[in-house]
């Protein structure tokens, strides 16, 4: 036997398999996006609303990758020193979260079929830069090492930049784009400067092993690792629009197509969320301590200021309707917060009221964006007083608008915001939180007085002269694609008031393999 055999039969393997079913809803996306961009060079502007069909296609074929993937026990891209230190995760919490983003870049896709003809976009760049974000956002959540973690927060990022300002020669396109880039890139630069910092530290990127090692730190490189544990967080914290790297959220979502604005209210919360369950829960437990009162601070800070600045909108200011959803946003997202910070001070299983809730906010926000996006058509100001008598003109429209306030409110019929609230809520109360409890149970009643002024908006009379019947041209029939998207998610939400144990499951459960 030479030494050469010796050595090898004495060296670990560094071929690895890859598990292609685990990856499949990542790699559909992202092979259809590119197919999107390649075909468009080769088709003729009338053919070119085909490529919508064929990006909602994928996205469809992509969501319905992942039901062989239920059991939520595949790994792909292990060490083959340490088969349990994995790049890539296919577990619950990786599926549940991939279900959100996918549904909710199909029903945006469903919004931009429409969108994208009538404003006459370049159709191979838009499919391209919603397909490639939407599969960064997919990557995300089972990414299982800081590395790929920033790479799949950059993939779902970087593409959206270019989708805020699609709308040449529109200046609030391009200030929001601008206005977005440079706070995400800087946001982006402090994660890494983190990421950095804990592979010093720890001398690992894989959560799992970061985990481990954390614990152990040497005296001398706890400062270093402290550090690098809050630098990290700043990146996801920024796309959770959390105060204050809030600031470029109304801008954005005014100068975006309302596709877009929609995308990223819902994929771009989901990509933040997602972030920080990841860096604080699996990795960064051991400076629960560190993480957990700045995350409380946060939501509190954020549901507060989020809804105080959509209270003040005013209903015939330009824009104001946009303006309220991104506030409003804004004020979600501190709920979105609060179980995270909780988890700090109990258990990693709270973060399933996280999950709850987005489920049950994605549906609803998205509902709210496609039913702006039907009004637009024929009010292009978007102001909240446009809403006004819309049940005389669109009666169906105008019920599926109250009830997605309703359930952002969380009063009935919309039981299931109301019960993920209570969800959440608890989450604080069962941390020992109850400073938070108090402050988000008084959001909520504030919240409550926007809401409701804006559902009792669309049943009003019309002002003289602006009914349907002193407008009967601006009644044009509502495009199908974006009838559906209402549907879809009216639907949805409905679904889930019925039988709101669908998604409050995961509030209760593990959604990480023990």
């Amino acid at each position: 036997m030479t030494a050469a055999t010796v050595l090898a039969a004495d060296t670990p393997s560094l071929v690895q398999s890859v598990d292609w079913l685990a990856i499949a809803p990542v790699v559909i996306t992202a092979a259809v996006a590119v197919f999107a961009l390649v075909a468009d060079l080769f088709m003729s502007e009338a053919r070119k609303p085909v490529l919508g069909w064929i990006s909602v296609a994928g996205l469809a074929a992509a969501t319905a990758s992942l039901l062989p993937l239920r059991a939520g026990d595949r790994s792909t891209f292990c060490l083959t020193g340490d088969p349990a230190a994995c790049s890539y995760t296919a577990d619950h919490f990786a599926l549940v979260v991939q279900f959100l983003v996918l549904a909710g870049a199909l029903v945006t896709a469903l919004l931009s079929v429409t969108a994208v003809r009538d404003a006459r976009t370049p159709a191979g760049e838009y499919w391209f830069l919603l397909l490639s974000s939407a599969a960064g956002a997919a990557l995300l959540p089972a990414s299982r090492d800081l590395a790929t973690l920033i790479v799949a927060l950059e993939v779902a990022s970087l593409p959206a930049f270019a989708l805020v300002g699609m709308r040449r020669g529109d200046r609030l396109s391009s200030e929001a784009a601008l206005k977005f880039f440079l706070s995400s890139v800087t946001a982006t630069a402090v994660s890494l400067m983190g990421v950095s910092f804990v592979y010093a530290a720890t001398g690992s990127l894989h959560l799992s092993q970061v985990a481990g090692r954390l614990e152990e730190v040497p005296g001398q490189l706890d400062t270093l690792a402290m550090a690098g544990v809050a630098l990290t967080l700043v990146g996801f914290a920024f796309k959770t629009a959390a105060v204050p790297f809030h600031f470029w959220v109304p801008d954005t979502y005014v100068g975006a197509p309302l596709p877009v604005a929609g995308y990223l209210s819902v994929i771009g919360k989901a990509v933040g969320f997602t972030g920080l369950i990841l860096v604080t829960v699996i990795a960064f437990p051991a400076y629960s301590d560190v993480w957990g009162p700045a995350l409380a601070v946060l939501a509190a800070l954020t549901m507060t200021l989020g809804n105080a600045a959509a209270l003040r909108q005013s209903a015939d200011r330009a824009h104001s309707a946009v303006r309220l959803l991104a506030w409003s946003s804004v004020g979600q997202a501190g709920y979105l917060l609060v179980p995270i910070a909780a988890a700090a001070y109990t258990d990693r299983d709270q973060i399933g009221s996280t999950v709850a809730y987005a489920l049950m906010y994605a549906a609803v926000n998205l509902g709210a964006f496609a039913v702006a996006a039907l009004v637009a058509r024929t009010k292009p100001l978007h102001r909240i007083s446009d809403y006004r008598g819309l049940y005389a003109e669109r009666p169906a429209a105008a019920l599926a608008m109250a009830f997605f306030l309703l359930c952002l409110a969380g009063l009935p019929p919309g039981i299931i915001g109301l019960f993920a609230k209570v969800a959440v809520f608890r989450s604080a109360v069962d941390a020992g939180l109850g400073w938070l409890a108090v402050l988000m149970a008084v959001n909520v009643v504030v919240a409550l007085y926007y809401y409701l002024r804006w559902t009792a908006l669309l049943f009003r009379t019309p002002e003289p002269g602006t009914g349907p019947a002193a407008a009967v041209p601006a009644r044009t029939k509502a495009p199908w694609p974006v009838a559906a998207a209402i549907a879809l998610t009216a639907v949805t939400a409905l679904v889930l008031s019925g039988a709101p144990q669908l998604v409050l499951r995961f509030a209760s459960g593990s959604l990480f393999p023990l």
